[in-house]
Protein backbone atom coordinates (compact mmCIF):
# COMPACT_ATOMS: atom_id res chain seq x y z
CA UNK A 1 0.00 0.00 0.00
CA UNK A 2 2.50 2.39 0.99
CA UNK A 3 4.58 1.46 -2.39
CA UNK A 4 1.54 2.32 -4.41
CA UNK A 5 0.88 5.49 -2.73
CA UNK A 6 4.61 6.46 -3.45
CA UNK A 7 4.42 5.84 -7.23
CA UNK A 8 0.47 7.93 -7.47
CA UNK A 9 2.32 10.80 -5.69
CA UNK A 10 5.11 10.41 -8.04
CA UNK A 11 2.99 10.40 -11.37
CA UNK A 12 1.20 13.65 -9.69
CA UNK A 13 4.44 15.74 -9.51
CA UNK A 14 5.13 14.39 -12.84
CA UNK A 15 1.80 15.21 -14.51
CA UNK A 16 1.84 18.40 -12.94
CA UNK A 17 5.61 19.44 -14.36
CA UNK A 18 4.18 18.33 -17.82
CA UNK A 19 1.39 20.51 -17.40
CA UNK A 20 3.89 23.65 -16.51
CA UNK A 21 6.14 23.18 -19.10
CA UNK A 22 3.44 22.93 -21.64
CA UNK A 23 2.29 26.28 -20.70
CA UNK A 24 5.82 28.10 -21.02
CA UNK A 25 6.76 26.97 -24.00
CA UNK A 26 3.41 26.92 -26.23
CA UNK A 27 2.85 30.72 -26.52
CA UNK A 28 7.07 30.86 -27.41
CA UNK A 29 6.43 28.64 -29.80
CA UNK A 30 3.32 29.50 -31.51
CA UNK A 31 4.29 33.72 -31.61
CA UNK A 32 7.46 33.22 -34.41
CA UNK A 33 3.97 33.07 -37.03
CA UNK A 34 3.85 36.62 -37.09
CA UNK A 35 5.55 38.47 -34.41
CA UNK A 36 8.86 37.23 -35.83
CA UNK A 37 11.84 36.74 -33.43
CA UNK A 38 11.99 38.95 -30.25
CA UNK A 39 15.54 39.15 -28.07
CA UNK A 40 14.61 41.02 -24.99
CA UNK A 41 18.22 42.30 -24.36
CA UNK A 42 19.84 43.91 -21.13
CA UNK A 43 16.40 43.10 -19.44
CA UNK A 44 17.00 40.43 -16.46
CA UNK A 45 15.09 37.32 -16.43
CA UNK A 46 12.94 36.84 -13.85
CA UNK A 47 8.75 35.57 -13.75
CA UNK A 48 7.63 39.09 -13.08
CA UNK A 49 9.74 40.74 -15.68
CA UNK A 50 9.24 38.26 -18.37
CA UNK A 51 7.57 39.70 -21.37
CA UNK A 52 4.34 37.78 -22.56
CA UNK A 53 4.73 36.31 -26.10
CA UNK A 54 2.14 37.61 -28.57
CA UNK A 55 0.37 36.05 -31.23
CA UNK A 56 -1.22 37.43 -33.82
CA UNK A 57 -3.70 36.39 -36.48
CA UNK A 58 -5.44 38.12 -39.37
CA UNK A 59 -8.82 37.26 -40.14
CA UNK A 60 -11.14 39.80 -42.39
CA UNK A 61 -8.60 42.61 -41.92
CA UNK A 62 -8.89 41.82 -38.05
CA UNK A 63 -5.58 41.10 -36.05
CA UNK A 64 -6.25 38.79 -32.97
CA UNK A 65 -3.56 39.14 -29.92
CA UNK A 66 -3.49 35.93 -28.31
CA UNK A 67 -2.32 35.72 -25.08
CA UNK A 68 -3.92 33.89 -22.18
CA UNK A 69 -6.79 35.11 -23.35
CA UNK A 70 -8.46 36.03 -26.98
CA UNK A 71 -9.09 39.65 -27.07
CA UNK A 72 -9.87 41.14 -30.71
CA UNK A 73 -8.26 44.66 -31.41
CA UNK A 74 -10.05 46.51 -34.28
CA UNK A 75 -6.79 48.76 -34.39
CA UNK A 76 -4.24 46.42 -35.88
CA UNK A 77 -1.23 44.78 -34.10
CA UNK A 78 -1.02 46.19 -29.72
CA UNK A 79 2.67 47.13 -28.93
CA UNK A 80 4.44 44.68 -26.36
CA UNK A 81 5.94 47.46 -23.53
CA UNK A 82 9.48 45.94 -22.48
CA UNK A 83 10.28 47.11 -18.68
CA UNK A 84 13.45 49.08 -18.56
CA UNK A 85 13.87 48.35 -22.26
CA UNK A 86 13.67 51.31 -24.50
CA UNK A 87 13.27 50.78 -28.81
CA UNK A 88 13.61 52.57 -31.62
CA UNK A 89 10.31 52.39 -33.84
CA UNK A 90 11.04 52.06 -37.54
CA UNK A 91 8.26 51.96 -39.85
CA UNK A 92 8.49 50.45 -43.94
CA UNK A 93 5.90 50.02 -46.32
CA UNK A 94 5.82 46.56 -48.24
CA UNK A 95 3.05 46.03 -49.99
CA UNK A 96 2.26 45.04 -53.94
CA UNK A 97 5.09 42.53 -53.75
CA UNK A 98 5.37 39.37 -55.80
CA UNK A 99 7.61 36.62 -55.53
CA UNK A 100 9.99 38.07 -58.67
CA UNK A 101 9.28 41.52 -57.58
CA UNK A 102 12.80 43.95 -57.63
CA UNK A 103 11.13 45.04 -54.63
CA UNK A 104 11.70 41.97 -52.59
CA UNK A 105 16.09 42.68 -52.85
CA UNK A 106 15.09 46.03 -51.68
CA UNK A 107 13.62 45.19 -48.79
CA UNK A 108 16.00 42.55 -48.10
CA UNK A 109 19.03 45.07 -48.41
CA UNK A 110 16.94 47.53 -46.29
CA UNK A 111 16.46 45.49 -43.23
CA UNK A 112 19.10 43.55 -43.32
CA UNK A 113 21.74 47.23 -43.00
CA UNK A 114 19.32 48.26 -40.30
CA UNK A 115 19.99 45.51 -38.56
CA UNK A 116 24.12 45.38 -39.55
CA UNK A 117 24.72 48.69 -38.18
CA UNK A 118 22.58 49.04 -34.93
CA UNK A 119 23.44 48.75 -31.31
CA UNK A 120 20.31 49.32 -29.93
CA UNK A 121 16.62 47.39 -29.91
CA UNK A 122 14.59 47.76 -32.80
CA UNK A 123 10.85 47.80 -32.97
CA UNK A 124 10.32 47.15 -36.97
CA UNK A 125 6.65 47.94 -38.13
CA UNK A 126 6.34 46.47 -41.77
CA UNK A 127 3.05 47.89 -43.35
CA UNK A 128 2.08 44.68 -46.21
CA UNK A 129 -0.80 43.48 -47.84
CA UNK A 130 -2.13 40.00 -47.62
CA UNK A 131 0.39 38.51 -50.93
CA UNK A 132 3.35 40.81 -49.26
CA UNK A 133 2.97 39.52 -45.49
CA UNK A 134 4.46 35.96 -46.00
CA UNK A 135 7.51 37.51 -48.74
CA UNK A 136 8.07 40.28 -45.89
CA UNK A 137 8.14 37.62 -42.86
CA UNK A 138 10.66 35.18 -44.93
CA UNK A 139 12.88 38.13 -45.56
CA UNK A 140 12.87 39.47 -41.77
CA UNK A 141 13.36 36.09 -40.51
CA UNK A 142 16.17 35.18 -42.76
CA UNK A 143 17.94 38.76 -42.08
CA UNK A 144 17.84 38.24 -38.39
CA UNK A 145 19.17 34.59 -38.65
CA UNK A 146 22.28 35.23 -40.69
CA UNK A 147 22.93 38.54 -38.85
CA UNK A 148 22.28 36.97 -35.32
CA UNK A 149 20.58 40.02 -34.54
CA UNK A 150 17.26 40.09 -33.58
CA UNK A 151 14.36 43.03 -33.26
CA UNK A 152 10.76 43.13 -31.86
CA UNK A 153 8.63 42.59 -36.04
CA UNK A 154 5.37 43.66 -35.64
CA UNK A 155 2.88 43.44 -39.10
CA UNK A 156 -0.03 46.01 -39.89
CA UNK A 157 -2.77 45.60 -42.56
CA UNK A 158 -2.69 48.26 -45.14
CA UNK A 159 -6.32 48.18 -46.06
CA UNK A 160 -7.23 48.76 -42.20
CA UNK A 161 -4.91 51.60 -42.07
CA UNK A 162 -6.07 53.53 -45.20
CA UNK A 163 -9.56 53.15 -43.24
CA UNK A 164 -8.22 55.30 -40.60
CA UNK A 165 -6.39 58.05 -42.96
CA UNK A 166 -9.75 58.70 -45.51
CA UNK A 167 -10.00 62.39 -44.68
CA UNK A 168 -6.48 62.99 -45.08
CA UNK A 169 -6.46 60.69 -47.89
CA UNK A 170 -9.29 62.43 -49.60
CA UNK A 171 -7.66 66.00 -49.04
CA UNK A 172 -4.23 65.14 -50.73
CA UNK A 173 -4.89 62.97 -53.62
CA UNK A 174 -6.40 66.06 -55.65
CA UNK A 175 -3.40 67.83 -55.47
CA UNK A 176 -0.29 65.73 -54.78
CA UNK A 177 -1.21 62.38 -56.87
CA UNK A 178 -0.32 61.81 -60.73
CA UNK A 179 -3.90 59.72 -61.25
CA UNK A 180 -6.42 60.83 -58.17
CA UNK A 181 -8.87 58.04 -57.90
CA UNK A 182 -7.43 54.75 -57.17
CA UNK A 183 -7.70 54.67 -53.75
CA UNK A 184 -5.98 52.02 -52.57
CA UNK A 185 -3.20 53.68 -54.74
CA UNK A 186 -3.75 57.20 -53.18
CA UNK A 187 -3.49 56.23 -49.08
CA UNK A 188 -0.51 53.97 -49.55
CA UNK A 189 1.72 57.15 -50.25
CA UNK A 190 -0.35 59.30 -47.69
CA UNK A 191 -0.34 56.72 -44.46
CA UNK A 192 3.06 58.58 -43.25
CA UNK A 193 0.92 61.62 -42.85
CA UNK A 194 -1.38 59.59 -40.37
CA UNK A 195 1.49 57.89 -38.39
CA UNK A 196 0.37 59.41 -35.61
CA UNK A 197 -3.34 57.60 -35.70
CA UNK A 198 -1.75 54.80 -36.72
CA UNK A 199 1.27 54.17 -34.07
CA UNK A 200 0.43 52.48 -30.80
CA UNK A 201 -0.05 55.04 -28.42
CA UNK A 202 2.80 54.60 -26.71
CA UNK A 203 5.07 55.55 -29.39
CA UNK A 204 6.70 58.72 -28.71
CA UNK A 205 9.75 59.21 -31.66
CA UNK A 206 9.25 57.00 -34.69
CA UNK A 207 11.42 56.94 -38.40
CA UNK A 208 10.37 55.96 -41.87
CA UNK A 209 11.61 54.86 -44.82
CA UNK A 210 11.35 53.95 -48.16
CA UNK A 211 12.62 50.11 -48.72
CA UNK A 212 15.01 51.29 -51.47
CA UNK A 213 17.74 52.39 -48.89
CA UNK A 214 20.28 51.08 -47.42
CA UNK A 215 22.04 52.27 -43.98
CA UNK A 216 25.82 53.10 -43.59
CA UNK A 217 25.62 54.07 -39.86
CA UNK A 218 23.71 53.35 -36.98
CA UNK A 219 20.55 54.38 -36.43
CA UNK A 220 20.47 55.63 -33.05
CA UNK A 221 22.29 58.07 -34.50
CA UNK A 222 19.89 59.10 -36.96
CA UNK A 223 17.60 59.47 -33.90
CA UNK A 224 19.94 62.07 -31.88
CA UNK A 225 18.45 64.61 -34.97
CA UNK A 226 15.24 64.84 -32.57
CA UNK A 227 17.35 66.48 -29.78
CA UNK A 228 17.95 69.31 -32.44
CA UNK A 229 14.03 69.81 -32.97
CA UNK A 230 12.79 73.20 -32.17
CA UNK A 231 10.38 73.50 -29.63
CA UNK A 232 7.53 73.21 -32.91
CA UNK A 233 8.74 70.77 -35.15
CA UNK A 234 6.91 67.88 -36.10
CA UNK A 235 8.69 65.74 -38.54
CA UNK A 236 12.46 65.80 -39.54
CA UNK A 237 12.92 65.87 -43.42
CA UNK A 238 16.36 66.01 -45.64
CA UNK A 239 16.52 68.00 -48.56
CA UNK A 240 15.61 67.01 -52.24
CA UNK A 241 18.46 65.91 -53.86
CA UNK A 242 16.90 67.38 -57.29
CA UNK A 243 15.13 70.18 -59.06
CA UNK A 244 12.10 68.85 -59.31
CA UNK A 245 10.44 71.72 -56.98
CA UNK A 246 12.07 74.25 -59.56
CA UNK A 247 9.95 71.93 -62.07
CA UNK A 248 6.68 72.01 -59.74
CA UNK A 249 6.79 75.61 -58.80
CA UNK A 250 7.45 77.24 -62.61
CA UNK A 251 4.67 79.06 -62.67
CA UNK A 252 4.69 80.30 -58.87
CA UNK A 253 8.34 81.19 -59.66
CA UNK A 254 7.57 83.14 -62.63
CA UNK A 255 5.22 85.67 -60.76
CA UNK A 256 7.49 85.67 -57.76
CA UNK A 257 11.28 86.02 -59.57
CA UNK A 258 12.98 87.03 -56.48
CA UNK A 259 11.47 83.43 -54.04
CA UNK A 260 14.23 81.37 -52.97
CA UNK A 261 11.17 78.41 -53.25
CA UNK A 262 12.34 75.86 -55.66
CA UNK A 263 15.91 77.20 -55.58
CA UNK A 264 18.94 75.07 -54.63
CA UNK A 265 20.68 74.78 -51.67
CA UNK A 266 24.17 76.11 -52.60
CA UNK A 267 22.41 79.04 -53.79
CA UNK A 268 20.52 79.77 -50.82
CA UNK A 269 17.40 78.11 -51.81
CA UNK A 270 14.73 76.19 -50.34
CA UNK A 271 14.52 72.74 -52.66
CA UNK A 272 11.72 71.11 -50.98
CA UNK A 273 11.94 67.82 -48.72
CA UNK A 274 12.52 64.05 -49.87
CA UNK A 275 10.19 61.93 -47.80
CA UNK A 276 12.55 58.67 -48.22
CA UNK A 277 13.20 59.38 -44.82
CA UNK A 278 10.98 61.06 -42.31
CA UNK A 279 11.67 61.53 -38.27
CA UNK A 280 8.42 61.93 -36.54
CA UNK A 281 7.92 63.27 -33.11
CA UNK A 282 4.70 61.15 -32.35
CA UNK A 283 3.65 62.82 -29.24
CA UNK A 284 3.37 66.22 -30.84
CA UNK A 285 1.87 65.44 -33.69
CA UNK A 286 -0.93 63.66 -30.96
CA UNK A 287 -1.49 66.86 -29.88
CA UNK A 288 -1.01 69.61 -32.81
CA UNK A 289 -4.25 70.93 -32.73
CA UNK A 290 -2.47 72.96 -35.26
CA UNK A 291 -1.09 70.46 -37.39
CA UNK A 292 -5.32 69.22 -37.04
CA UNK A 293 -6.57 72.42 -39.17
CA UNK A 294 -3.64 72.09 -41.41
CA UNK A 295 -4.77 68.64 -42.98
CA UNK A 296 -7.96 69.98 -43.81
CA UNK A 297 -9.72 70.63 -47.27
CA UNK A 298 -10.00 74.46 -46.74
CA UNK A 299 -6.18 74.71 -45.23
CA UNK A 300 -4.55 72.25 -48.39
CA UNK A 301 -6.27 73.88 -50.77
CA UNK A 302 -5.15 77.32 -49.99
CA UNK A 303 -2.15 76.39 -49.60
CA UNK A 304 -1.39 74.45 -53.22
CA UNK A 305 -3.64 77.59 -54.48
CA UNK A 306 -1.13 80.23 -53.40
CA UNK A 307 2.16 78.55 -54.71
CA UNK A 308 0.12 77.02 -58.17
CA UNK A 309 1.01 73.52 -56.64
CA UNK A 310 0.22 70.35 -58.31
CA UNK A 311 2.57 67.66 -57.20
CA UNK A 312 2.80 63.86 -57.89
CA UNK A 313 4.68 62.72 -55.33
CA UNK A 314 2.10 62.14 -52.40
CA UNK A 315 3.19 63.07 -49.29
CA UNK A 316 6.51 64.23 -50.06
CA UNK A 317 4.61 67.31 -52.01
CA UNK A 318 2.88 68.21 -48.69
CA UNK A 319 5.64 67.75 -46.74
CA UNK A 320 7.11 70.19 -49.00
CA UNK A 321 4.13 72.99 -49.54
CA UNK A 322 4.40 72.62 -45.44
CA UNK A 323 8.23 73.36 -45.42
CA UNK A 324 7.11 76.51 -47.15
CA UNK A 325 4.78 77.60 -45.31
CA UNK A 326 5.21 76.51 -42.09
CA UNK A 327 9.23 76.04 -41.82
CA UNK A 328 8.94 75.83 -37.98
CA UNK A 329 7.13 72.56 -38.27
CA UNK A 330 9.68 70.65 -40.21
CA UNK A 331 13.82 70.28 -39.08
CA UNK A 332 15.63 69.99 -41.73
CA UNK A 333 18.03 67.10 -41.52
CA UNK A 334 21.61 66.33 -42.81
CA UNK A 335 21.41 65.41 -46.46
CA UNK A 336 23.87 62.36 -45.72
CA UNK A 337 20.30 60.90 -43.62
CA UNK A 338 18.60 60.61 -47.55
CA UNK A 339 21.75 60.74 -50.18
CA UNK A 340 19.57 60.12 -53.34
CA UNK A 341 20.60 58.25 -56.32
CA UNK A 342 18.46 58.97 -58.88
CA UNK A 343 19.51 61.69 -61.91
CA UNK A 344 16.06 61.52 -63.81
CA UNK A 345 15.62 65.19 -63.72
CA UNK A 346 19.41 65.62 -64.90
CA UNK A 347 18.27 64.20 -68.30
CA UNK A 348 15.14 66.69 -68.51
CA UNK A 349 15.69 69.62 -69.40
CA UNK A 350 18.23 70.42 -66.14
CA UNK A 351 21.72 69.49 -66.77
CA UNK A 352 22.66 72.47 -66.40
CA UNK A 353 21.62 73.13 -62.44
CA UNK A 354 21.17 69.51 -61.64
CA UNK A 355 24.78 69.38 -59.65
CA UNK A 356 23.45 72.39 -57.94
CA UNK A 357 21.02 70.09 -56.60
CA UNK A 358 22.30 66.33 -56.50
CA UNK A 359 25.52 68.08 -54.02
CA UNK A 360 25.44 66.53 -50.94
CA UNK A 361 28.93 67.05 -49.33
CA UNK A 362 28.37 65.22 -45.62
CA UNK A 363 29.10 61.63 -45.43
CA UNK A 364 26.38 59.34 -46.78
CA UNK A 365 24.73 57.39 -43.40
CA UNK A 366 21.59 56.29 -45.80
CA UNK A 367 21.56 55.59 -49.38
CA UNK A 368 18.14 56.04 -51.33
CA UNK A 369 18.15 54.51 -54.87
CA UNK A 370 15.28 55.90 -55.71
CA UNK A 371 13.84 56.01 -59.14
CA UNK A 372 15.22 52.24 -59.47
CA UNK A 373 18.90 53.44 -59.15
CA UNK A 374 21.02 50.96 -58.27
CA UNK A 375 22.65 51.46 -54.55
CA UNK A 376 26.37 50.95 -54.45
CA UNK A 377 27.49 47.87 -52.45
CA UNK A 378 30.56 49.36 -51.02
Amino acid sequence: MHVLRKVLVNLIVLAVLLVILYCYQTPSNVSRWIVGQVENRNVEKSTNDEFISTTLKETNDIFINITSTTITFPNAIITNTYQNQLYYNVWCIFTKVGTNSPMRTKFHVFTKSLLAFATVDIAFHVIIDDDSYTIADTIVQDVMSTTNKTMKVQYYNVHEQARQLEDIVSVMSPHFSSKPGTYYSDALFFLSLGLHRIAPPDQKLAAMFDADTKFRKDIKELFKEFDNFGKEALFGLAPELSPVYRHVLYLYRSRHPKTMFGESPNMGGFPGFNSGMVLFHLERLRKSSLYEKIVTKDSVDAMTAKYHFKGHLGDQDFYTVLGMERPELIYTIDCGWNRQLCTWWRDRGYSDVFNNYSLCNSETKLWHGNCNTPIPDH
